[in-house]
């Protein structure tokens, strides 16, 4: 019986063994099951009605050394940097999907931080604590479940650590104020006749991303024919990169 809806709905095998951990640890909350996909940290937030940030995404790596998996505990609107990953776990690479789910036993798009078949090594990211409530994969695609980001440390029993990219450090400081100031006149406004350039045209070699205005190399081609609602979905994201919520 599903708890959440009260309607007999076998759950899928991962989200059986995800809500049997669960229920061993003592947690409050049970996997929900959602009405639609959420395979991405926003498709999650979309579905819940939740600031992407509070979508807590499970990343998994292969450590060179010993072939280990990595799991990376990240909030939704963050990119992990896999050099900070290295410096705490040693040398790390991507690990495909057959890799994935024989050492996880879930598909990617619904790798839960929990009940994995092979014990990872784990970090979570620190900026997860900006929430009061976070959300999971519990297993399966369609499958979340809520934690408060305590009782997620708890639950794969690790503190929280530094595994995200930083703001762009190398931003002049001018450029980022008259930036800033003018992503919060197109927020306040919505007004989107305001130029993201502020004349300083350099590009961030690892983030592809232009020290002055923040866009990435396809944002700047695509500025000028842009209509209104697109220039304004690159101003959003503009935003969210000055608060260094890279994605």
């Amino acid at each position: 019986m599903d708890p959440m809806n009260n309607a007999v709905v076998p759950w899928p095998e991962g989200v059986m063994r995800v809500a049997q951990f669960l229920q061993t640890q003592g947690h409050p909350h049970p996997p929900k099951m959602l009405e639609t996909a959420a395979r991405t940290a926003q498709e999650a937030a979309d579905a819940l009605g939740v600031q992407l940030g509070q979508i807590a995404k499970s990343i998994i790596f292969r450590r060179r050394a010993d072939d280990a998996p990595v799991l990376v505990v990240a909030s939704g609107d963050r990119r992990v940097d896999p050099h900070k990953v290295a410096a705490q776990v040693g040398p790390v690479g991507r690990a495909d999907a057959e890799y994935v789910k024989a050492r996880t036993g879930f598909t990617i798009g619904g790798v839960a931080p929990v009940a994995h078949l092979t014990p990872a090594v784990t970090l979570v990211d620190e900026d997860l604590f900006r929430f009061e409530a976070v959300w999971a994969a519990a297993g399966h695609p369609h499958a979340v479940f809520l934690s408060t980001p305590d009782q997620l440390c708890n639950l794969v029993q690790v503190m929280e650590s530094d595994v995200v990219a930083a703001p762009l450090s190398d931003m002049p400081a001018a450029a980022r104020k008259l930036l800033s100031d003018r992503a919060a006149t197109v927020t306040a406004t919505g007004s989107t006749f305001l130029s993201p350039c502020v004349s300083v045209c350099r590009m961030d070699a690892l983030q592809d991303l232009c020290l002055g205005c923040l866009r990435t190399r396809a944002e700047l081609t695509q500025w000028s024919t842009a209509g209104d609602a697109q220039r304004l979905a690159i101003w959003q994201q503009i935003d969210l990169r000055l608060q260094g919520k890279l994605a």
